[in-house]
């Protein structure tokens, strides 16, 4: 046994070599990655080996220390595990030992990119502690951390989430990262990486910047505003940031000490704290700490059609909730008090307002043939609150009702079944013109009528079905649907 060790390691004298895969070894089919193998010396030759297989690939690098082996189209072959190592050009009996493998995870793109974060989020000193959070939108998955010149171990989880802990933070540890993720068994379903989020590592101790915004207080809707960043060495680069996005937002290299940022057009979006750190613009890398914050309330006016707002697709979907709840509540529901000292100035409203009588208004014409509408009176007992009500006797004509509850399906040899329960469903189906004008109502502050379908109606439930029907048709194979409650199965990630 003795014997057998010692030819093993015969001639292998230089440090074992780094291996990793740009931009991430868990990669989709038909993508396109390196692998990068480092060594510490120059006039190097480097091979790479994949498990299994005989094949080896050899590279020489005379003048650096890195060698590349780019694979442009990824097929499920070239999934596995990698080791490299490398021996001398000029004397090829001295070997380096194997670097630790790296696997490469290959799978279809079926599981959306997740989001990455970094704890804290201001940069961190030599010596300090930082996480990587790293959460995507799939269960029990296994994480995968990536950058440049680095190979992480992978994370399993069960939850939706992973934490890679960086401690005693070295310059080394600077640099862009991102994460995939992908499900645990073959056949391999993955993600597409995040986007990138910079770790800034300060060294020494560079004082702070000063900052400031202008004009304070409130910025309305479309107004603009300039966040100054100051401090009295010349020749720095500015970077700005906001609180909550990982990397800075933009830079700057200023002539003097004292550096602009212009934000045009403010958006709501663009509220939050922001602050600001200076860096070196040639030589080693080093960052200030970071500027106390300053925060920008933009409100008030509306936004223009044309301006990109809520491109968060769960900020969107939350802020549609919200005011798909508190709008019908805000004027279908009216204080007795508001009701005794007459209508008010009627407010901007999700439901149309239509004019009155003596208007000839058609779509009014059409609901009392001419005739004036009952006023709802305010109930002393009913706490403040007068309800309005809709004409149910022209609004509930005969449409059907929805079809039956489905029967009961095993369903067998699959990995997820998913159960969604819509909210306020029917207001996703608008009302032609003249739906609108059968579903007005009367308050104390005017009539109403609805732009959506609305609840309560005896037609709705077989409206929406159909609806939904229509949605899910080619997919009977793994979904159905009955009324707002949709089911699905599916394999994998």
């Amino acid at each position: 046994m003795a014997f057998a060790l010692t030819v093993l390691f015969l001639g292998r004298e230089f440090p074992k070599p780094t291996v990793w895969v740009s931009p991430s070894r868990v990669v989709a089919l038909g993508g396109s990655i390196t692998i990068r193998c480092e060594g510490l010396y120059p006039d190097m030759e480097f091979f790479l080996r994949k498990a299994g297989h005989l094949n080896l690939q050899a590279q020489s690098v005379p003048d650096g220390t890195v060698a590349e082996f780019p694979i442009p189209s990824v097929s499920r072959e070239d999934g596995g595990s990698y080791t490299c190592d490398y021996r001398a050009i000029t004397d090829q009996n001295r070997w380096s030992y194997p670097s630790d493998p790296v696997r490469i995870i290959v799978g279809e793109p079926s599981c959306p990119k997740p989001n990455i974060a970094l704890r804290p989020s201001g940069g961190v000193s030599l010596g300090g502690a930082v996480t990587v959070w790293c959460r995507g939108q799939r269960w029990g998955v296994r994480f995968v951390l990536n950058k440049e010149g680095r190979h992480f171990p992978s994370v399993d989880l069960d939850g939706f989430g992973a934490v890679f802990p960086i401690s005693n933070v070295s310059r080394e540890h600077s640099g862009s990262y991102s994460c995939s993720y992908h499900s645990r068994s073959e056949p391999f379903a993955v993600s597409y990486p995040s986007d990138p989020v910079e770790l800034v590592v300060r060294e020494g101790s560079l004082p702070k910047p000063s900052i400031s915004v202008s004009p304070g207080g409130v910025i309305p809707v479309g107004g603009n505003v300039i966040i100054r960043c100051r401090h009295q060495r010349l020749g720095l680069r500015f970077l700005l940031y906001k609180d909550g996005d990982g990397n800075h937002l933009t830079y700057t290299d200023p002539a003097g000490s004292e550096a602009e940022f212009l934000i045009t057009s403010a958006r709501r979006e663009q509220s939050g704290n922001y602050t600001c750190r200076y860096s070196n613009r040639t030589g080693p890398a080093a960052y200030s700490e970071p500027s106390a914050p300053v925060q920008i309330i933009v409100a008030g006016g509306s936004e223009s059609p044309a301006t990109p707002v809520l491109t968060n697709p769960i900020i969107a979907g939350v802020s549609a909730a919200a005011a798909g709840f508190l709008l019908p509540v805000a004027f279908v529901c009216f204080r007795i008090t508001r009701a005794r000292k007459g209508a008010a100035q009627r407010p901007s409203s999700p439901l149309g307002v239509l004019k009155a009588p003596d208007q000839q208004d058609p779509v009014y014409s059409s609901i009392d043939e001419g005739k004036q509408p009952p006023t709802l009176e305010p109930d002393p007992g009913a706490e403040g609150l007068t309800y309005a009500e809709l004409d149910h006797q022209v609004l509930q004509a005969k449409q059907g009702a929805p079809a039956p509850a489905p029967e009961p399906i095993l369903y067998t040899a699959i990995n997820y079944l998913t159960t969604l329960d819509l909210t306020k469903g029917y207001w996703q189906v608008p009302l032609d013109p003249e739906a609108r004008a059968k579903s007005a109502f009367t308050t104390p502050v005017g009539l109403f009528e609805f732009l959506v379908l609305p609840f309560g109606l005896k037609g709705a439930p077989a409206t929406f079905q159909r609806l939904v029907d229509q949605l899910l048709r080619g997919m009977e194979d793994f979904a159905l649907a009955y009324i707002e409650g949709a089911h699905g199965e599916k394999q994998a990630c």
